[in-house]
């Protein structure tokens, strides 16, 4: 079992919803992702997302392409992801990691192998944008079988049979694709949102984590009052990207510590 069900019955517990700040692995540079990752931690991350630098990551926008274009230059392979999660995990048992990606990578890996070396390395989920679930069954098996859960995407076009389908063979959480469009793209229909999610709760039986545009504490503050849990990428992208590399990790903290404040209902 993955660390991700008692994190979020943890929460539940704490009347709190999960945090899932996403990250490019090796962006700007691999150097970079560790202490990154420890500052995801200090500003109150639940869950990380971290990112497989893919040359087409066709669910992404600008932002996130660039960060992979970087990634990609400094050397950074699925391989090397794996070196990194193994790497946190000696200095932090507790915090589960997803990795987001694409099928290229874990195809040319090999499904076996993969599903071997991530259980080695401490990795807790992986959402391969490009797997969608009737083509997927003996990947999402080979993840469970090693202990990893497959987390599935369902979008505002999904429909009720496609939940059904999630149900069957993801687990861990629902990723729930806000809008129509790319990461950090268009604006939320938050009246959409707060429809959707008991809807898609009640289907798939787990967790629903909404991301793809959001971008300040009010808007995930409006999120976590009817999902259980908010995911933010580009937005951290911009961050890591805004000033000196040295600091970034104190930026992504600071920016982190406030999304945080506003979905605990902390005012200052």
């Amino acid at each position: 079992m993955s660390r991700i069900p008692a994190t979020f019955a943890t929460l539940a517990a704490q009347g709190r919803k999960a945090l899932i700040p996403f990250i490019t692995a090796g962006d700007p540079d691999p150097d970079a992702t560790l202490p990154l990752m420890r500052a995801l931690v200090a500003g109150g991350a639940d869950i990380i997302e971290l990112g497989v630098p893919f040359s087409d990551p066709m669910a992404d926008g600008p932002t996130i392409q660039r960060a992979s274009e970087r990634a990609l230059a400094h050397g950074m392979s699925l391989r090397r992801v794996l070196a990194l999660v193994g790497e946190f995990r000696r200095e932090n048992a507790t915090t589960p990691v997803v990795l987001m990606g694409y099928a290229n990578p874990v195809e040319a890996y090999g499904v076996e192998a993969f599903a071997r070396d991530a259980q080695a390395a401490g990795v807790d989920g992986v959402l391969v944008v490009d797997y969608p679930p009737e083509e997927c069954a003996g990947f999402a098996a080979a993840m469970k079988q090693a202990q990893i859960d497959p987390i599935f995407l369902l979008a505002p076009t999904s429909t009720e049979q496609r939940y059904g389908e999630v149900a069957q063979i993801g687990s861990g959480y629902i990723y729930y694709v806000s809008l129509k469009g790319v990461t950090g793209s268009g604006s939320l229909d938050l009246d959409e949102v707060a429809r959707r999610i008991p809807l898609i709760r009640d289907k798939v039986g787990m967790p629903v984590g909404v991301g793809f545009g959001i971008r300040d504490g009010a808007t995930a503050a409006r999120i976590a009052a009817v999902a259980d849990a908010v995911v933010i990428g580009s937005r951290i992208i911009e961050e890591i990207d805004s000033g000196d590399a040295m600091t970034a990790p104190q930026r992504v903290t600071a920016f982190l510590s406030g999304i945080r404040a506003a979905m605990d209902g902390v005012t200052s």
